[in-house]
């Protein structure tokens, strides 16, 4: 039977692909590039690079496919992201026909497969159209939350609190309610947009590239200077991951 590999590799920093995630790509008959157009070749450069450095398999080969575009005129964004998996999942079922009976193929994804990443969803709904035989496997990954803490030397939970972990378009609908939320897929600055000048926001952008951006502080001081900043590095650069994290109160202020 036919074996996927579901690869995290980190934030995009080669020094975060963990031995294990070493081991599969170099175990895999196909590793399976996704591109994005030209906007995006960035992200494609650094898979590249990633097993320029570490696939030492002269029998591995590096097969690049186009990611369709995400349909959103005339649909909610569930339906248009509905669409858009069952497309992905009729793509990734063509490339992995293209093993071999008993091979192994391999999918490297940003930072960690289970963290508001879809490459294990479209995996099952490839093994529910029944086409081909296979299964599959997940190696985790350095996630984005790990490297925000670390670049900006902090723990993400207060002593005995909760953390939230949402996207852009909750916390404008609900609001900052935990103590600790981290903010991802926020394409419209949405802690510029609530009502919560004295959180701290912990903000970054590119991490654990050459290209990080990092800034801190009360979020009333700091927004306006965070967006100024994100529009100008999505401009030089074409595009942008970032994160961030709110955080409310202190360790202990409830003795």
């Amino acid at each position: 039977m036919r074996h996927i590999y579901v690869i995290g590799i980190g934030t995009g920093n080669p020094e975060h692909v963990t031995i294990q995630a070493i081991g599969r790509m170099n175990a895999a008959d196909m590793i399976f590039l996704p591109t994005k157009g030209e906007e995006k070749e960035k992200l494609a450069s650094v898979r590249r690079e990633i097993c320029e450095r570490f696939v030492t398999n002269e029998k591995t080969r590096i097969i690049e496919f186009a990611i369709p575009q995400r349909k959103t005129v005339d649909r909610s964004y569930v339906e248009s992201v509905n669409d858009w998996h069952a497309t992905l999942a009729r793509t990734y079922v063509r490339l992995i026909d293209d093993l071999p009976e008993d091979g192994a193929g391999a999918f490297l994804v940003w930072g960690d497969p289970s963290l508001y990443d879809s490459v294990i969803r479209i995996i099952e709904r490839a093994r529910e159209l029944g086409a081909v035989d296979f299964d599959f496997s997940v190696i985790p990954g350095i996630t984005s939350i790990q490297a925000l803490a670390a670049s900006h030397r902090i723990p993400i939970n207060m002593v005995g609190k909760p953390v939230e972990i949402t996207t852009g378009r909750r916390l404008v609908a609900h609001g900052n309610r935990a103590d600790s939320t981290v903010v991802m897929l926020d394409g419209e600055q949405a802690f510029s947009k609530i009502d919560d000048p004295d959180a701290e926001i912990f903000w970054g952008a590119y991490l654990g590239t050459d290209d990080e951006i990092v800034r801190s502080g009360r979020l009333g001081d700091v927004a306006a200077d965070i967006v100024k900043l994100r529009a100008e590095a999505r401009e030089r650069h074409g595009w942008i991951m970032d994160i961030y994290l709110l955080r409310k109160g202190r360790d202990f202020d409830d003795l």
